[in-house]
């Protein structure tokens, strides 16, 4: 992997690959009744990511590059499984509430990631940590309370099923930090693939959508990859306070795409929502600043 130390290099392309990723949501509107496919979508998505991503890894480690499969142990199964199980539920979600709703209950991440790891890896939460937690809490209450619609309850479940997915595959690289990241995240796109073709053979559905919908299966995946290795290139400069704000480019840039006229999908948040996402912003400012302060250094290997 490109080893990149200057952070003003870094930073840019953090925020591009954050920028990368908010793209998503866009990918999934300018589908053709995604909710009637979802399965297709999450095979189609699942095996480009494990394809892309070991292709990576072959260019970047020559044929030894199997040989991390060895040393995912436990907590890349497990991780792996836990990202699958995101991958998963962010379909559903996106497909039954709006984008604004699915991406905030994505930024609830870094709070989900802090419970999980008080839990089961011990690590200890500060006072403040505690506080944005609250902070973040009533903001999701609020965007759960404005959205009374049946459908709209069920994405908002999906979504924080989601964004706990994610959480619990954050917290396996914390549980052993020498598991190879990009194998595990390779491992979560063959779950998704094995999952999705299962349940297509069980109710006896056909493997791929229409060329257009497949095309766009196909595009969200790359997106997906290519995101993720211009996050790991430039994660190695950049202390784990600024990662979390430049992240946030996926979740603005994601709830702006799809309200944009240009784009033709003019998807506009309610004001709970609104509301909400300004109470999870201000947790995840306030996190960060925290963060700063501890100047703690992440980077995906």
């Amino acid at each position: 992997m490109i080893e990149l130390k200057n952070e003003k290099i870094a930073v840019p392309i953090v925020l591009f690959a954050g920028l990368i990723w908010s793209f998503g949501p866009l990918v999934v509107r300018y589908m053709d009744d995604p909710n009637l496919v979802p399965w297709q979508y999450i095979f189609g998505r699942g095996l480009t990511i494990f394809i892309l991503l070991n292709l990576y890894l072959y260019f970047e480690e020559g044929l030894n590059f199997y040989k991390n499969y060895k040393k995912v142990g436990k907590s890349g199964i497990i991780g792996g499984c836990g990202l699958g199980v995101a991958m998963i539920s962010f379909i559903y979600s996106i497909t039954n509430t709006s984008a604004a709703i699915t991406l905030l209950c994505l930024a609830a991440m870094p709070f989900f990631t802090a419970l999980l790891a008080f839990l089961f890896l011990k690590e200890k939460i500060s006072l403040n940590v505690w506080i944005s937690i609250f902070i973040a809490t009533i903001g999701i209450v609020i965007m759960a309370v404005g959205n009374n619609e049946k459908n709209s309850i069920v994405g908002f479940i999906f979504g924080i099923t989601s964004s706990i997915g994610f959480s619990i595959f954050s917290v396996t690289l914390r549980w052993r930090k020498e598991t190879p990241k990009f194998t595990t995240v390779a491992i979560a796109g063959l779950f998704c693939f094995v999952i999705a073709a299962s349940v297509i053979l069980l109710k006896n559905q056909p493997f791929f959508s229409t060329s257009y919908n497949s095309s766009l299966f196909s595009l969200h995946g790359t997106l997906v990859c290519i995101g993720m290795i211009l996050y790991a290139i430039g994660s190695k400069a950049i202390p784990a306070a600024e990662l979390t704000l430049l992240s946030l480019t996926e979740v603005i840039g994601g709830i702006f795409w799809v309200w944009l006229p240009l784009f033709g999908i003019n998807e506009i948040p309610t004001t709970n929502t609104i509301v909400g996402g300004f109470f999870l912003f201000i947790s995840l400012f306030y996190y960060s600043l925290i963060m700063r302060w501890n100047k703690r250094y992440i980077a995906l290997n």
